[in-house]
């Protein structure tokens, strides 16, 4: 397979709104992350736009757990931006630190019931892409292949990244690289080229974040 079928073939099929929305998704979604690096609080509504793009394109898809797990997102960016919102002096940038021992049990326990949540929503996602009808539907989780599965791993991945983000703390870069290292070849997988370099993007955007804000840290306590 060459790189025409990865990323050009899967979009002969598309429309050109459907290609815009696309790339705005992918714009915005980087634009989330260079605010993120930089501590500035517009990684929220940057991010925001970047999640409502992608829950409209899933749900014409017809990929509604997709398109609910981006959903998930975006309730989870309102969040984060709420908390910054409280902790930012200026209104605009925020302090960093590390994550303590109390809330990376938090952050254990908030990754093991979303595996258990995204789970049941695969479970559920024959019923789901159906349009809500059970007529010729059958629950469960025989329909998953291995993109799927890890879409249940890295969507609890990010969810923990959102939020130790959401708390200001240098291990949430961590979880994004792991996480859009995996997407790579799992958006490629579901016919998203453009996503997929999106989150090669994001995984060097990641790795500069993280250096970033550990360097930011040793700074402040220098002073």
């Amino acid at each position: 397979m060459n790189l025409y079928d990865l990323f050009v073939k899967p979009y002969e099929t598309y429309t050109p709104l459907q290609i815009l929305l696309e790339s705005c998704g992918a714009f915005f979604g980087i634009l989330s992350v260079y605010f993120s690096i930089k501590k500035n609080i517009w990684v929220y509504p940057t991010g925001i736009i970047s999640t409502l793009i992608y829950v409209y394109i899933l749900f014409n898809f017809g990929l509604l757990g997709d398109c609910m797990i981006n959903v998930y997102y975006s309730v989870m960016s309102v969040y984060g931006w709420i908390l910054w919102s409280k902790n930012s002096e200026d209104q605009i940038h925020v302090e960093v630190s590390w994550a303590t021992k109390k809330e990376w049990i938090y952050g254990s326990l908030l990754f093991i019931l979303s595996l258990i949540i995204v789970t049941i929503i695969y479970y559920y996602k024959p019923y789901i892409d159906n349009k809500f009808s059970m007529e010729g539907t059958n629950l469960g989780l025989y329909h998953l292949d291995w993109g799927n599965w890890l879409d249940i791993f890295t969507t609890s991945t990010f969810l923990i990244g959102m939020w130790f983000m959401a708390k200001q703390r240098i291990e949430n870069w961590i979880f994004w690289i792991i996480g859009d290292f995996i997407c790579i070849p799992m958006m490629i997988y579901k016919g998203l080229g453009i996503t997929s370099v999106q989150y090669l993007v994001f995984t060097i955007m990641a790795i500069l974040g993280y250096l970033n804000w550990k360097k930011s840290f040793k700074q402040k306590k220098v002073q």
